[in-house]
């Protein structure tokens, strides 16, 4: 190393040898991804020959920072050890982290009083950002960060209208593939098993189905969002385009049934459908795992895949590939969503600034035996 130092090498001497400026160094030691790997590379070379080592106490003191990051899920334990997306979200915001000094804390929030115990740990400003995953509409969480202006990035949005980051994938567009697939392959009377029409997830999902059945001119779905939705009985009766009369195709509030994303939830909504459609030849289940609890009823019903009824799930998680027969399923870049709300997030962190991003990801048809 050239020349002498009196005492431990600063902040400042490290921009002056990479030749930047301080707010390029303090972004590359706080992991920000927004440095380009030319000055990230010069600043790291500084750092060691300088032998620069941060003072993360004196940093956090300075910039009112805790190195720690909250990730939120407002489901049960159940959901979260039994449902792959969790782990695939959580794999990537980990993979994301691994080369930061940012902690990791998992918090489940089950109800209000644990709601209420993490509002005031938000308030007393213990981390420096959130990430929450399963958005459901009315959830306060929110809305009590922006009050709060922590930076935030949420896994999904609670409407068109968000104002939080957000990192998403093209649910309509999945969804609306899917059961284009369908109908491609001559099924006329296509059902959806829907999410819980509290997330806008879920109400993506069925405005796909519903695009997609009147494109195919099958009736009665049709193409715009539908916020009205009063649940999978609505009130078309048997007025719309599935009357008594038996017609052979379309889609009717009859073929609509409420699912929960579990595999419980697929279940109770296929033997709903098959009550009410028991000539129901394509299904359309807005999760892998209720597709899986769907197949098992159709199975049990002597009900044969794809012969009888085709069927599709979304997200394209390990349960479609060991699924018998293999399942059809929109694949959906769920790792690749959690790498990039800790990358949004690193952003705010780093920048802090006003400025929300929306990041919407592309989703892919992967065909298998199942239709």
């Amino acid at each position: 190393m050239n020349g002498r130092h009196s005492g431990r090498p600063t902040l400042e001497e490290v921009a002056v040898r990479a030749g930047v400026g301080r707010g390029t160094v303090s972004r590359v030691i706080n992991g920000s991804p927004r440095v380009s790997e030319r000055a990230k590379a010069a600043v790291e070379a500084a750092i060691a020959e300088l032998g620069y080592v941060p003072n993360r106490a004196a940093r956090a003191l300075a910039g009112n920072r805790t190195d720690a990051i909250a990730l939120v899920i407002p489901e049960p334990e159940t959901r979260l050890f039994a449902e792959p997306y969790f782990s695939d979200i959580i794999r990537g915001i980990g993979a994301e982290l691994a080369d930061t000094d940012m902690q990791l804390l998992l918090t489940l929030i089950r109800t209000p009083k644990e709601r209420a115990r993490f509002a005031q740990y938000l308030a007393a400003h213990r981390v420096d950002g959130v990430l929450l995953v399963s958005v459901h509409e009315d959830d306060p969480l929110p809305d009590l960060l922006e009050q709060l202006d922590m930076p935030a990035v949420l896994n999904g949005r609670r409407s068109d209208l968000e104002s939080v980051s957000y990192v998403d994938a093209d649910n309509v567009g999945g969804a609306r593939a899917a059961v284009a697939h369908l109908i491609e392959r001559g099924r006329r009377r296509v059902a959806t098993i829907t999410g819980p029409l509290d997330m806008y997830v879920a109400r993506s999902r069925l405005d796909g189905y519903r695009q997609a059945v009147a494109e195919a001119g099958l009736g009665g779905g049709g193409g715009a969002s539908s916020p009205g939705f009063s649940g999978p009985f609505g009130s078309s009766g048997s007025s719309g385009p599935f009357g008594s009369s038996g017609s052979s195709g379309g889609s009717s509030e009859e073929l609509i049934a409420a699912g929960d994303f579990t595999e419980e939830g697929g279940r109770r909504a296929m033997r709903e459908l098959l009550a009410r459609r028991p000539d129901v030849d394509g299904v359309f289940a807005a999760s892998d795992v209720m597709a899986a609890g769907a197949r098992a009823v159709l199975r049990e019903e002597g009900r044969r895949v794809p012969d009888d009824v085709a069927l599709v799930g979304f997200e394209d998680s390990a349960i479609a590939r060991h699924m018998d027969p293999a399942l059809t399923s929109v694949r959906q870049p769920t790792e690749e969503m959690g790498r990039t709300m800790a990358r949004v997030l690193l952003e705010e962190i780093a920048e802090r600034e006003s400025v929300r991003r929306h990041v919407v990801l592309a989703t892919e048809l992967v065909r298998r035996e199942s239709v």
